[in-house]
């Protein structure tokens, strides 16, 4: 940067608070403007798409200048913020008026994508997380933190399941030591969804990260907090806590809390069955619709939405909790009255980000109105819940705090409809402070006075059209048309000549002009000085402002699961801890949505369980709906372990633990792997993971090879799933290799069922239900016919499938597939029948004497030798 180098003090000063922030964007705060200088500018100017510009410093002919207006700082930090990058904001500390040298700055706040807490750089239904790994040979201490909410959480991970936590949590940003950030990238060899950010490996020091939770909880231990033993988990959370006071320079206050994950708890739903049951997001667009949230998620509050996410990636194993919350729900779902007058969760404000802002500093005063409104939305609910019958609902509300005395005092102090500045003045209303209420009377009396002074000088003067006036930029003066000014006193000092008046003050105008500005520089700093009493009165009730939203959000959850059970007729699930599920006409609650109008869902029946029915085969043409009844099952199961009412007319779903998923064709090319290899691994992951008490759906296995291979991978991994004791999981497989019917000949706990179709010559149409039995043939080339395949194509592949189905069984008439060989064995055999047929052949050829045989004899001998083989061969 030595070409850099400025003489000018103003660009010395940039460089120098530069120089240590290098890693960020700087901008840097010049009057009504925040700055960007050099190489900040330039990616300032693409990213914001603002004017590049230049601008002569010193020696520096040429500086790089890009800027915008102060007032739009957060729409421009929103969009830096969004792209990736790290901004450092650099305020001035002083007055420019109290200083005859360069005004002092310093950087008040470094912003990265994991550490916003403003509202233009989050999504309201989405947390917001910074997460951070620290590796220890084999295992993995986590941590991620919701500065925005306060949710702090940390635990120990096997380092091959590292991958899948981090993106179950899709954190905005990513915090890993140097010397471990190669190692993070062969974790995540290709482009990651969030910002990976590089820190000192001091910070993930044991020692120090221990010292800095303690001290920021002012607690001994960290035994309180259940995570005492994890000591990986603490160097990783102790990292994130440095991280935020270096970035934040604020103590946060709201960050109150560190828990402990676990998913003994939970059904555990990983990354690919989230996304190939697209929970909260939809595979083809990456958006919410045609996902299980947008239909679930009817919420009134910030709060509740961010917790309908989390009971649905997390739902519940606990079977008494299961039934607590479907208690309430059902509770809700009975009474209207109730619903409705929960209505009024919809007038109440994000309490956590709001209490965030509070503790950053970035809070305002309608954010100060927005607390008080939803402590009155609070004391509103309490008594809706007053006398509810369920456990939870009770419990719910046995918890929530109107928190009285700050409501009012927030009432009394702000004013109905303050302005977005606090600095301004015009926040606190008239009443609640003598002293300003005093100077404003000096300030805001000025009309009378002027009317006054404007009525003695006319008399004085006699000038009858003489005015008193005020503008911001001239103060207060006296103003004289021209036909008047001959009568103009010796003692006015004109101030301003225009084209048709002068402007005069006297000494009696500049006195009061004094004493008015200065009231109103008394006003804007004692206001400022009685709203930050209020931020205070607020941050010391953080603790119960975190309850009441926490509470606020699940009560809004379980009503919300209640109004969308009416709305889409759902059911009541009976929830139990037998191994088995059965569901009578089950719905898929996506695609039911998005039928045409007019058009009927079919409805279908599941039955699977662990002693007779372990395995269930599904065959049947493209476009019949196997994919849809595959994953309609696992919905079906998630929304009712989450506690919700379920699309069926009855059901009994026994608990599960985990649901695994392996849907269609897809690849990663990026990473060097195929469509098949993906197959394969999520396959491994399966087979390597489920338990007696999962949920295992297969939707296609060995696609993305040879019909050969893909058929005797899909055939040997339903075995294995069938055979293997402690595996053994609930399976549902849709398949077309229409051969894996067989199995149900040969596995007792294997049933077969498809997709009813009905035949008119040529044309196939889909029922869309599931019926016992095998399908025989897959209907592919039916679909050929109606995707518009030319009439040739569509003859020669008859001609090859019916080929292809003459071979499909042995000399016995049985499936060559369910076959087993020793292939030791098959040698072995082969050999000892060669060894006879070898013997035979040795003794006859010994007992010929070719000296005594004619030449007919010798051909027919050789036709005997012939004949000998061949029959040989036939057995």
């Amino acid at each position: 940067m030595a070409e850099k180098q400025s003489t000018t003090p103003l660009m010395e000063q940039y460089l120098s608070i530069k120089n240590k922030h290098k890693d960020s964007i700087l901008f840097f705060r010049m009057g009504d403007f925040y700055e960007m200088f050099y190489e900040d500018a330039k990616t300032g100017s693409k990213v914001l798409g603002i004017t590049l510009t230049s601008r002569s410093h010193g020696k520096s002919a040429h500086v790089p200048l890009a800027g915008f207006p102060h007032h739009a700082l957060d729409g421009y930090l929103a969009k830096m913020i969004k792209a990736g990058y790290r901004v450092a904001i650099c305020e001035q500390i002083e007055d420019p008026k109290l200083t005859k040298t360069i005004v002092k700055r310093e950087v008040q706040e470094i912003i990265t994508p994991g550490t916003a807490v403003s509202d233009d750089l989050l999504e309201t239904k989405k947390n917001n997380y910074l997460a951070s790994l620290f590796f220890n040979k084999n295992m993995c201490g986590f941590s991620v933190i919701d500065v925005s909410t306060g949710e702090y959480q940390l635990t120990e991970i096997d380092i091959k399941y590292v991958k899948e936590t981090v993106l179950n949590f899709s954190p905005a940003e990513v915090l890993v030591g140097e010397n471990q950030y190669s190692q993070f990238l062969d974790l995540f060899p290709t482009h990651v969804p969030f910002t990976i950010t590089k820190r000192d490996d001091w910070t993930f020091n044991y020692d120090y990260a221990y010292e800095s939770l303690t001290k920021h909880f002012s607690t001994l231990t960290l035994k309180g907090f259940g995570v005492e033993d994890f000591t990986n988990g603490i160097s990783a959370a102790g990292a994130i806590l440095t991280y935020l006071n270096e970035n934040q320079k604020q103590k946060l206050v709201h960050i109150n809390q560190l828990s402990r994950m676990s998913d003994s708890d939970y059904l555990i739903i990983d990354y690919t069955t989230r996304r190939n049951l697209e929970l909260i997001q939809a595979m083809n667009t990456a958006g919410h619709k045609g996902t299980l949230l947008s239909v679930l998620d009817q919420t009134h509050t910030p709060m509740g939405a961010r917790l309908l996410v989390n009971w649905l990636l997390s739902p519940l194993k606990d079977l008494e909790k299961i039934n607590n919350r479907l208690d309430s729900v059902e509770e809700l779902y009975n009474n209207a009255d109730l619903r409705k007058d929960l209505e009024v969760l919809k007038k109440a404000g994000d309490l956590e980000r709001l209490l965030a802002k509070f503790a950053t500093g970035r809070a305002n005063a309608r954010d100060a109105k927005a607390i008080q409104n939803t402590l009155t939305v609070i004391a509103t609910v309490k008594e809706t819940l007053t006398n509810v019958k369920s456990n939870l609902l009770a419990e719910l509300n046995s918890q929530l705090d109107a928190l009285t005395k700050l409501k009012d005092r927030i009432d009394s102090c702000i004013v109905d409809n303050p302005p977005l500045s606090i600095t301004d003045g015009g926040l606190i209303k008239r009443g609640f402070n003598k002293e300003l209420d005093e100077i404003r009377e000096i300030a805001y009396s000025g009309k009378d006075w002027i009317a006054k002074l404007q009525t003695s000088e006319r008399e004085k003067t006699g000038i009858s059209s003489l005015k008193v006036s005020f503008n911001k930029v001239f103060g207060y003066y006296i103003e004289i048309t021209r036909p008047h000014l001959s009568k103009v006193p010796p003692h006015y000092v004109r101030k301003q000549t225009l084209v048709n008046s002068e402007r005069f003050i006297v000494q009696e105008l500049k006195e009061y002009e004094e004493k008015v500005l200065g009231a109103e520089e008394k006003i804007f700093t004692l206001e400022y000085e009685l709203f930050n009493k209020i931020r205070q009165d607020i941050l010391e009730d953080a603790l119960t402002i975190q309850k009441n939203a926490r509470v606020l959000a699940k009560i809004d959850c379980l009503n919300n699961l209640a109004r969308v059970a009416i709305e889409n007729d759902y059911i009541r699930p009976d929830v139990h801890n037998d191994d088995y599920i059965e569901i009578h006409e089950g719905r898929h609650p996506v695609v039911e949505k998005l039928l045409p109008p007019g058009e009927q869902f079919v409805v279908n029946d599941t039955f699977i369980d662990n002693k007779a029915d372990q395995v269930l085969i599904i065959t049947g043409p493209n476009m019949a709906g196997k994919s849809t009844y595959l994953r309609q099952i696992g919905l079906i199961c998630i929304m009712a372990q989450m506690g919700g009412y379920i699309p069926a007319k009855k059901a009994k779903i026994g608990i599960i633990d985990r649901v695994f998923t392996r849907v269609g064709a897809s690849d990663n090319l990026a990473a060097g792997e195929s469509t098949f290899l993906t197959e394969m691994n999520e396959t491994a992951n399966i087979l390597n993971n489920a338990t007696l008490n999962s949920l295992i759906i297969l939707d296609e296995i060995g696609r993305g090879t040879s019909t050969f291979d893909g058929l005797s991978i899909a055939w040997s991994v339903v075995e294995y799933i069938h055979n293997t004791p402690h595996l053994a999981a609930k399976t549902v497989f849709a398949t077309h290799y229409h051969e894996l019917t067989e199995l149900e000949l040969i596995l007792p706990r294997v049933k077969n069922y498809n997709v009813a179709v009905k035949e008119w010559g040529d044309h196939i149409v889909f029922l869309r239900k599931i019926v016992t039995g095998g399908c025989d043939h897959s209907y592919g080339i039916h679909v050929a016919q109606l995707a518009g395949l030319p009439k040739p194509v569509i003859n020669r592949a008859y001609e090859v499938l019916s080929n292809l189905e003459s071979e499909a069984l042995n000399q016995k008439k049985e499936p060559k597939l369910a076959e087993h060989r020793d292939t030791q064995s098959d040698k072995i055999q082969q050999m000892s029948l060669f060894e006879e047929l070898e013997k035979s052949l040795r003794e006859e050829i010994n007992n010929i004497d070719p000296n005594k045989l004619t030449p007919i004899e010798a051909l027919n001998k050789l036709d005997q030798l012939k004949q000998l083989v061949s029959n040989e061969n036939k057995n």
